[in-house]
């Protein structure tokens, strides 16, 4: 075979060949490294009519990409039938455990007195607050049994609700009170088969935008300029979109009165051509929790 006279020539060509397709797979390779991914979580829905439309909106018509659910709040239904409407969004069930605004409370599911003030609504913070005085859970002295049966609770109820529920999340930071709560939350979310931590997947949180009263032409410019310096691998921006209806104008707290004007500003912001056109022309993939694991 080796005197065989075109030998040398198909040697020098299979060996090109090679080379080439290496060439193409490390290309490839160093493509998908190079990729910025950025996941858009929206949170809070349930809360009111005004952030469930609002985050509708910024998934039909925006850049969001994983909705967190509030399983307690008195508009849960609501945003249980317009998610059954929407079966492709990616869903998280954001656990529970303070009531935060003013003029509206609610309740846990189950009886769960360490967790709760005399008139049986959470307390609104989780950790202590000057302008709150021993209305935080920390004050009290809470029981981990309890949290585990009101948590265990609200993941019932939103499975059996939301059928692409894919991962858990925390609203306040409500389970990192301690390793106890820290650990507490790892195993509900693999039990129930909810366990993506974007940590785990080297993902970054997007850099803050600066103050929560801006306009919304201005959060425009910021988020489009924080576009700009993110670097290849997984990022995560968190927010809370909402329509400014009056409901939600009656909502807030004692330091966070301006509510409304934030969150629809948020909404504004992700909703604004100019955000999606930009993220195209910088080839960044916009992905979901669930897409994490694939």
């Amino acid at each position: 075979m080796q005197n065989y006279p075109g030998y040398y020539l198909l040697s020098i060509i299979w060996t090109c060949l090679l080379c080439f397709n290496g060439i193409q797979d490390m290309h490839g390779q160093d493509s998908q490294h190079d990729q910025i991914r950025l996941i858009v979580r929206v949170d809070d829905m349930g809360c009111s009519h005004a952030t469930n439309t609002g985050i509708i909106k910024t998934i039909e018509k925006g850049i969001a990409t994983s909705v967190e659910v509030m399983v307690p709040t008195p508009w849960y239904p609501e945003a249980v039938k317009l998610l059954k409407e929407k079966p492709g969004i990616d869903v998280g069930i954001h656990l529970t455990l303070t009531s935060e605004w003013s003029n509206i409370k609610w309740r846990p599911l189950t009886q769960v007195p360490s967790l709760t003030d005399e008139r049986g609504y959470f307390y609104p913070m989780v950790w202590k607050n000057r302008l709150l005085p021993g209305a935080a859970i920390i004050d009290q002295d809470w029981d981990i049994e309890e949290m585990e049966k009101e948590l265990r609770a609200q993941i019932e109820m939103a499975k059996r609700d939301i059928p692409q529920l894919s991962h858990v999340s925390t609203h306040m930071g409500c389970l990192n009170i301690n390793e106890q709560t820290q650990a507490l939350m790892l195993k509900l979310a693999k039990e129930y088969d909810l366990e993506i931590f974007p940590e785990d997947y080297g993902t970054k949180r997007f850099p803050g935008l600066g103050d929560n009263t801006m306009p919304p032409e201005k959060r425009v410019a910021a988020f489009i300029d924080a576009l700009h310096n993110l670097t290849p691998g997984n990022w995560l921006f968190v927010e809370h979109p909402a329509d400014d209806y009056p409901e939600q104008q009656a909502i807030g707290h004692p330091g966070y009165e301006h509510v409304a004007q934030d969150r629809f500003g948020v909404l504004k912001m992700l909703t604004d051509p100019r955000v999606k056109k930009e993220i195209e022309k910088l080839g960044i993939q916009l992905i979901s929790y669930a897409d994490l694991k694939l």
